[in-house]
């Protein structure tokens, strides 16, 4: 995992796998994002599947899937996310790219 901070208690990595979930415990995340929606590749794993490891770390998730640009609506909701969730937070998409996207605009 190639995990790029962009403040002190967000971070941004590309694809996760379940097997990483421990790994980011580990690293002291107490949370993570999923900005990818499910089937957009099909040698990604479902939200789902990263979701139970993380609870199973005890690690809260949030899934604000992101296609192209955010939505106004999606940033509103990454807004009420980071407020709400456990952090240091770490979020993820395909890249990392969409998931910094959206935390900017949320910090408006």
């Amino acid at each position: 995992m190639n995990v790029m901070p962009l403040t002190d208690e967000f971070a941004v990595t590309a694809q996760i796998a379940a097997d990483d979930v421990s790994a980011i415990a580990d690293a002291g995340y107490k949370s993570i994002i999923c900005n990818r929606p499910d089937d957009e590749a099909s040698d990604q794993p479902a939200f789902d599947t990263i979701k139970a490891a993380a609870e199973a770390a005890g690690l809260a998730t949030a899934y604000i899937p992101v296609i192209g640009m955010p939505t106004p609506e999606q940033v509103i909701e990454m807004a009420g996310v980071l407020k709400s969730l456990p952090q240091p937070v770490l979020a993820y998409c395909r890249s990392g790219n969409r998931s910094s996207i959206i935390f900017n605009a949320a910090q408006g």
